[in-house]
């Protein structure tokens, strides 16, 4: 299963709780910025990208997997851009 959220990174802290976040988690998480797609464990691949927009996050894995990470991320979410 995969699923699609909209997240604001940009300070440095937040990338840091985000990350912290996601290593948790074992299934898969990828942020996109543009056509750039980056491992959202990665502090390293996401300070390589622009983070002054929200960035897309696909989340792909079971459905309980996905709601545990939804629930420890909603600080980090905001509306879907049009």
């Amino acid at each position: 299963m995969k699923k699609q959220i909209w997240a604001n990174l940009n300070s440095i802290d937040t990338v840091k709780e985000f990350v912290a976040v996601a290593s948790q988690m074992s299934c898969e998480i990828d942020v996109c910025s543009g056509r750039y797609v980056v491992d959202g464990k990665s502090i390293l691949g996401l300070f390589s990208i622009d983070l002054s927009n929200p960035v897309e996050v696909v989340v792909q894995g079971t459905p309980e997997e996905i709601e545990q990470f939804d629930q420890m991320s909603k600080r980090f979410q905001v509306e879907a851009k049009n």
